[in-house]
């Protein structure tokens, strides 16, 4: 079920059974030559559809742009300050608890973001201990973020899909995912070194300088459908496992 897909009374309905629901979290920035510049925030999408295949749960909109200053040097890239994140991601939340949801799991699909959900998270839950009486009345909200890539058994699933040259940024198994959702969007381009160098970076112009085709340590190149399908099926199988045990914690 998808909130974007639904209409208010479908919506008042769903809450007498559940509070619980999925947001999709990612970043718009580059993914080397032939990765989607939407990869990160089209990989928990499509994860999180297939898992509507599995059990019962409401999709959420995708919250597309992130934290991604340092991929500003490549066109097309989109970034977010974190306080700017913050307070986005905190009136998210605050317009759901007005609903009545009280489950929130953002599965994340970069990296980057990952210190500012955080962050979100600690000013959500500030405000509520800060307000006078305590949280006696106030609903007993739980929030939770999970990397895709990191839901039980799927790195496995990754690495033995591409074995070498999976990868930091533009990894080969993100670029699959997105394949095997998007077939008419396959690129075939020659890239050089096979597999990317590896190393730190500070600002925009400085990742640029030390990674020219935005790829870090990926071949990116052996991405596939059929991988991509494989490494959906096994991600949807554990996030269904995952969002279940959430939504229903008591």
């Amino acid at each position: 079920m998808r909130l974007h897909l639904s209409t208010w009374p479908e919506i008042e309905t769903y809450l007498e059974s559940s509070r619980a629901i999925l947001i999709p979290i990612g970043s718009t920035e580059q993914h080397g030559p032939n990765g989607l510049i939407g990869t990160d925030a089209l990989c928990p999408e499509i994860i999180a559809a297939a898992t509507e295949e599995k059990t019962e749960l409401l999709v959420g909109p995708t919250f597309s742009v992130g934290i991604a200053q340092h991929h500003l040097a490549f066109p097309g890239s989109m970034t977010l300050r974190p306080s700017t994140m913050i307070a986005a991601m905190k009136d998210w939340t605050d317009s759901l608890i007005r609903h009545g949801f009280e489950r929130i799991f953002w599965l994340n699909g970069h990296g980057g973001n990952t210190a500012t959900i955080q962050a979100a998270f600690a000013e959500i839950y500030s405000e509520r201990s800060l307000k006078v009486g305590g949280k006696d009345n106030l609903p007993d909200l739980r929030l939770k973020a999970v990397n895709w890539w990191e839901l039980p058994g799927i790195m496995d699933v990754c690495q033995r899909e591409f074995p070498t040259g999976h990868g930091m940024h533009a990894t080969a198994s993100e670029v699959a995912v997105t394949y095997a959702a998007y077939p008419d969007q396959v690129r075939k381009v020659e890239m050089t070194p096979k597999i990317a160098p590896v190393g730190s970076f500070r600002d925009a112009g400085h990742y640029r300088a030390i990674f020219p085709d935005g790829r870090i340590g990926s071949d990116p190149a052996q991405a596939t459908i059929e991988k991509g399908q494989t490494i959906i099926e096994a991600a949807s199988e554990s996030l269904s496992r995952a969002y279940r045990t959430f939504a229903d914690e008591d």
